[in-house]
């Protein structure tokens, strides 16, 4: 169990009575884009230029600016750390991204931004990509560059 994990209290049965329940982070979304606008007024978040392969004509490549944006609930509350790793061998992958990140509570939806500059692609193939929170997987996907 991760040292991020913490325990929820949750009234069931009787009243007084209260069961421990584990709180594991669900990813609700998951877009590669061009940008992510945060309107300064209202907080709402528009995704630019949704996409799900990269096209080059040459390799290697290196793509000049990305990014990961993903959505997170049922987050207990506290700390949390997320990394994401890419690998176009998935036995062989590389930490990317790793930053630390808040929760207030289970309930809270979480937006995470993660900007990716200058991405290089060795070689045409599926890279995979696996996103965890607190070493713990949630998504396993892949990225597709080619030729």
């Amino acid at each position: 169990m991760s040292r991020h994990k913490k325990k929820l209290c949750q009234r069931r049965g009787p009243p007084g009575f209260c069961a421990a329940v584990q709180s594991k982070p669900q990813l609700l979304a998951w877009l590669t884009c061009d940008a992510v606008h945060i309107d300064p007024a209202s907080g709402k978040h528009t995704i630019l230029g949704v996409f799900s392969n990269i096209r080059a004509r040459q390799f290697p490549v290196t793509h000049p600016y990305m990014v990961w944006f993903m959505v997170l609930t049922d987050v207990a509350p506290g700390p949390h750390r997320l990394r994401i790793s890419l690998g176009l061998d998935p036995t062989r992958m590389a930490p990317l991204i790793e930053r630390d990140f808040e929760s207030g509570g289970p309930l809270q939806r979480i937006n995470l931004i993660n900007g990716l500059t200058n991405l290089s692609f060795a070689a045409p193939g599926d890279y995979s990509i696996l996103v965890e929170v607190d070493d713990e997987p949630l998504l396993a996907t892949n990225l597709n560059v080619t030729t």
